[in-house]
């Protein structure tokens, strides 16, 4: 296991039984005595002292349930029979306690798991966009939980081209973050990149053989080709994107249509193109993006390319990141889904000069 276990309690033989009487003895004789505030005190540390032994309750109150009967033993003997009431009762709560221990270190393990799977999930995760003389990239994705659903990949095709791929697995935790291994290396294997089309199908037939049914993945894949600024893409029941024409200063959504991953076997996916103009942006997200709660009601569409329009005219990274900040802010700080944001923008000239 993961988690590292602590130090084996001391055993509760009759030597240390008899030690901790003669001391116990020795403290409740002088409290009944004196009464001093330190004489507290010091069975409190004697206390701490038994719980981090794993000394059982029913233990400490035998323990007492002796003394007494030694400093006192005129005692009647209803008050020495209902010690043994109260020790039964003990027996039932250090029964609970100790599985309450068990769940707490059991739940310490498992925290520990989720960490190592946390920091290896990122590593599925581009270090940084890439950097292209024609193009300006910014990406940010942000888990809702400590893992998350979202999955990115940018993909060289060669000849100046660029594969770009967004992913949303509609699930969470470790389930989804296995998805998303799998779908890391499947795209791995493309060992000769071709379409936004075959890419998806080829992913689509991985996917049917190797997820549960009740998992779906959706994904959009598209290909930047920097010598024709031509963005070829196909989508798989994914969130539909946004293109934004710099010279009319407008918002188009993007065409998709395509059945999610890996619900039937074969499936062919439509492939759509867009020609960029400079200062033209394409902005793919995930769905988290516009179903996040403001005041109530989703983002939205129309919200989101508010929030666009307030942000183009920086570099596509700080874009997204101030993007994702206004809406976090806006949504009180309170985000149930994943939030993936990545722009792609086509350099104007006075950026190339730059």
């Amino acid at each position: 296991m993961c988690g590292v276990p602590g130090p084996p309690p001391l055993i509760w033989g009759d030597k240390m039984k008899e030690e901790m009487m003669e001391q116990y003895r020795e403290l409740l004789t002088s409290y009944l005595k004196d009464r001093r505030e330190d004489q507290l005190y010091a069975a409190q540390q004697m206390s701490k002292w038994m719980m981090e032994q794993k000394i059982p309750p029913e233990e400490m109150v035998s323990l007492h349930a002796e003394a007494v009967k030694r400093q006192m033993p005129d005692l009647p003997e209803e008050v020495h029979l209902s010690f043994d009431l109260l020790i039964e009762m003990m027996i039932g709560y250090g029964i609970a306690l100790r599985e309450h221990d068990s769940l707490i270190n059991k739940q310490k393990e498992l925290d520990y798991e989720i960490e190592v799977a946390v920091g290896m999930q990122q590593t599925l995760l581009p270090d940084a966009p890439p950097q292209l003389p024609q193009l300006d990239i910014g990406v940010i994705s942000v888990p809702a939980n400590r893992m998350s659903g979202d999955y990115y990949n940018f993909v060289n095709h060669g000849d100046s081209s660029i594969g770009v791929a967004l992913s949303d697995i509609i699930g969470k935790g470790i389930p989804a973050a296995l998805c998303m291994s799998m779908i890391k290396y499947a795209m791995d294997q493309l060992d000769n990149p071709s379409g936004p089309s075959e890419i998806l199908r080829r992913l689509n037939n991985v996917v049917e053989r190797n997820v549960d049914p009740s998992m779906f993945i959706t994904m959009v894949y598209g290909v930047y080709d920097s010598s024709r600024h031509t963005f070829r893409y196909a989508a798989a029941g994914h969130e539909p994107g946004i293109f934004y024409h710099a010279k009319k200063g407008s918002f188009k959504d993007m065409t998709t249509r395509g059945l999610v991953l890996g619900v039937t076997k074969d499936t062919r996916y439509r492939e759509y193109s867009l020609s960029l103009e400079p200062g033209d942006a394409i902005i793919l997200f995930s769905d988290g993006v516009t179903e996040a709660r403001i005041d109530g009601d989703f983002l939205g569409r129309d919200r989101l390319k508010e929030l666009l329009r307030a942000h183009l005219d920086q570099p596509a990274q700080q874009a997204v990141e101030a993007i994702y900040q206004n809406l976090y802010e806006r949504a009180k700080y309170n985000l149930k889904d994943d939030q993936t944001i990545l722009m792609i923008r086509r350099k104007n000239d006075r950026d190339l000069i730059v």
